[in-house]
C-alpha cells in the first residue's frame, strides 16, 4: 500500500498510550511509583471492569482490565492521537483506504462529554487509535 499524508492534518499530539493490566490497582501504583498522577477512572458498562487514566505533565496512560496483560514485550495495546474531530478524520481514513478495526466512529461515556474514535492498523499491526474527547 502507498501511503499519503491525508490523515497528517487530522491530530496534533499523543492523546495517550493503552496497556491492558490483569492488576489495575498495582498497575496505578506503578505509574504513581513513576510520578503519574490518576486524573480519571471509569467502569465500563459490565460493572466489572474499569479504566484508569495516569498523567504526567502531557503523557497520558490508559490502563483497563478488560484484556489479559500480554506480559511480554510488544504489551502496549495501542497508540492514540488526539484529533479535534473524529468524524472527518474518520472520513478521511476511509477515503485514503487506511485498513479501519470499526465500520464507524465509536463512543465512550469518559470524561465530562465522552469520547469519539477509530482504530487504524498499521504494517506491523499496531494499533493507532484517533481520540475525540468531546467538549
Amino acid at each position: 500500500m502507498a501511503f499519503n499524508k491525508s490523515l497528517s492534518g487530522y491530530f496534533d499530539d499523543l492523546a495517550h498510550v493503552g496497556i491492558p493490566t490483569d492488576d489495575l490497582e498495582n498497575s496505578i501504583q506503578f505509574w504513581q511509583s513513576l510520578g503519574f498522577k490518576e486524573i480519571g477512572r471509569f467502569t465500563m458498562e459490565d460493572q466489572k471492569h474499569e479504566v484508569a487514566f495516569m498523567r504526567a505533565d502531557h503523557l497520558i496512560i490508559e490502563i483497563w482490565n478488560s484484556d489479559p496483560a500480554v506480559h511480554q514485550t510488544g504489551a502496549i495495546n495501542h497508540i492514540s492521537l488526539n484529533v479535534s474531530d473524529a468524524d472527518e478524520a474518520f472520513k478521511a481514513a476511509k477515503l485514503n483506504g487506511y485498513k479501519i478495526k470499526e465500520n464507524e466512529v465509536q463512543h465512550l461515556d469518559y470524561w465530562q462529554n465522552g469520547i469519539k474514535y477509530f482504530n487504524i492498523i498499521g504494517p506491523n499491526d499496531e494499533i493507532i487509535e484517533f481520540c475525540e474527547i468531546v467538549k
